[in-house]
């Protein structure tokens, strides 16, 4: 999660809509292994569509798309 949002198709910008404090993005360009255990603090969540573009934003990332 990044404050910044710069229109690639490796972004999916997220927000208030999805109970975030404030407008950021996911970037799926600077994934990173993190064990469950170290992720406490629930944030807010992402509704189908949202669900579709991060699905889209990872398979470009990874180079299935």
């Amino acid at each position: 999660m990044y404050t910044s949002y710069d229109g690639l198709s490796t972004q999916v910008p997220v927000g208030i809509a999805e109970g975030l404090k404030h407008e950021s993005s996911i970037h799926c360009d600077e994934l990173v292994s993190i064990a469950k255990a170290l992720l406490t603090d629930f944030v807010g969540n992402l509704v189908q569509l949202k669900l579709r573009e991060l699905d889209d934003a990872l398979a470009i990332a990874v180079g299935l798309k």
